[in-house]
């Protein structure tokens, strides 16, 4: 780096650090850092003084698009400088706080003097992203392969490809006092509601927290119901639900670091939608929508309804399968609560084990682990083989919630049934899910209903709820949306399929 002639240090205090009053405060509060660089450059007409941090600036774009433009030009200000630097991405400032904020965010300093006030910032952030690659968790056999990165500036550039349109805006913040996280807020002006807008800017703006990791804090802090297991925002991986959302008037939140985004506001009947059911017929997606809300059923009563039949109700048993049941537990000295919580806690230690391990290892503990203790449990007198069919098969029907965040809430309200299932019987049951009922009734996403088009009844909003009707029926956007413009396309023309020569 030979245009690099001297390299001086600032005189450091042992004074605590505190906001920057000058230029002079804010270079010397960078010093303290080993990875900051303040250099001078040699020049024939001028010495110049360059401040950065070197972990975050892109090296190369220093030296050929800054400091080879600084030594090959004649200029008197920082205004003759910026017109000679081929970046967009820059700005003059006497700010101090500003300063110290954009070298952190992998900004570089340009001083004509070093006593200079007056600075040039030029951003060269080094762009580190990963490679977009396939969905992980949202995967799909049909549709685009595309999903999120950390990055939140390709993520907008994602979003921007599907929809190439001015009224798609983006809000921008910076939320954190020490991660300083860059969090966007996207929305279609034309169609979106705007106090749904207006809602998700003032609670993502009113955000007061040191830290934030991934849009996930976000998501926890701006609930309408913090403390309800029940989720109130879809996240998602993939930019074309993103877009497909922003068309039907939602708002998205991107935070920069984390590849998900999330959307409001949303209802109940969205987290059992798996994004791939409109890439297949309307009659196929229909059944798998169905098949995927059966199975969530199953899993929450399956076993709580083995539990209160077998302590309270064992006249409502047929006698053709009494005499299985009978057989099954005649050598289980446990009470059927016992071997219920046995055999769910069994399952959920090899599910979280399988999940935190890496993932071949994972994949054989949680295959081999579930046949060798499923089957040493039953031969050893712990379990009957009935209940062990009924838990696993609970277990799968979890699995086929598309959204990762409902399917942990429905693995955890499965055990306050089985216990109620003890203590009351199918009246426990009934009670409990009146009061489960009475909760999601409270629930709004971002002030709107969370049972719709349950409650209130919107039967318009039926043909993209429980079922999926063909996509030339759906030419309304959801009433419970409240978007300002509700039609999404001519629902006459769109019927109509002429011939080539028909218009001749």
């Amino acid at each position: 780096m030979s245009w690099f002639t001297t390299k001086k240090r600032l005189t450091i205090s042992n004074q605590p650090e505190q906001t920057p009053q000058t230029i002079e405060q804010a270079l010397e509060n960078c010093m303290r850092s080993s990875d900051f660089e303040h250099v001078q450059v040699t020049t024939p007409y001028k010495n110049i003084w360059v401040s950065y941090f070197s972990t975050l600036i892109d090296k190369n774009r220093l030296h050929d698009d800054i400091i080879e433009k600084i030594q090959t030009h004649q200029f008197h200000s920082p205004e003759d400088l910026r017109t000679f630097i081929p970046l967009s991405s820059s700005k003059i400032t006497t700010d101090a706080s500003e300063l110290a904020n954009a070298l952190m965010l992998g900004h570089v300093c340009v001083q004509l003097e070093e006593s200079n006030v007056l600075c040039l910032l030029i951003d060269i952030n080094k762009d580190d992203d990963r490679p977009i690659t396939t969905p992980e968790v949202e995967f799909s056999v049909i549709g685009p392969k595309e999903s999120f990165v950390e990055g939140i500036d390709t993520n907008i550039n994602l979003i921007r490809k599907r929809i190439p349109i001015p009224e798609l805006k983006i809000e921008e913040f910076r939320i954190g006092s020490l991660s300083r996280t860059r969090v966007c807020v996207l929305y279609i002006d034309s169609i979106a509601n705007d106090e749904n807008v207006n809602t998700m800017i003032e609670r993502v703006s009113n955000i007061q927290f040191d830290q934030i990791n991934d849009s996930s804090y976000i998501n926890q802090m701006i609930e309408d119901k913090t403390y309800s297991p029940f989720p109130q925002f879809i996240d998602t991986e993939r930019p074309d639900r993103v877009a497909a959302l922003l068309a039907e008037g939602k708002v998205i939140v991107l935070a920069d670091g984390s590849p998900q985004a999330f959307s409001g506001p949303t209802t109940l009947v969205e987290f059992f939608s798996a994004f791939e059911d409109y890439f297949l017929a309307w009659h196929i997606a229909t059944a798998f929508r169905l098949i995927r809300l059966f199975a969530v059923w199953f899993s929450i009563f399956a076993t709580p309804l083995y539990v209160a039949v077998l302590t309270y109700h064992a006249e409502i048993i047929p006698q053709a399968l009494l005499a299985t049941l009978i057989v099954s537990r005649s050598a289980i000295p446990f009470p059927p609560i016992i071997e219920a919580v046995f055999l769910e806690l069994t399952i959920e230690l090899l599910r979280e084990a399988g999940a935190r391990l890496p993932t071949k290892i994972g994949q054989t503990i949680g295959i081999v682990g579930g046949i060798v203790i499923g089957t040493a449990a039953v031969e050893a007198g712990l379990t009957s083989n009935v209940l062990l069919i009924i838990v696993a098969l609970a277990a799968l029907g979890s699995f086929t919630t598309p959204v990762y965040r409902m399917g942990n809430t429905i693995r955890l309200i499965r055990f306050p049934f089985m216990l109620t299932a003890q203590l009351l019987g199918l009246v426990g049951l009934a009670i409990l899910f009146n009061f489960m009922l009475v909760h999601l009734l409270t629930i709004t996403s971002l002030g709107r209903p969370y049972l719709a088009p349950l409650y209130p009844t919107r039967l318009a909003d039926f043909k993209d709820a429980f079922f999926r009707l063909p996509i030339s029926m759906q030419s309304k956007r959801p009433i419970h949306l409240q978007t300002k413009n509700d039609t999404r396309f001519s629902k006459r023309k769109a019927k109509e399929k002429k011939d080539i020569d028909e218009g001749i």
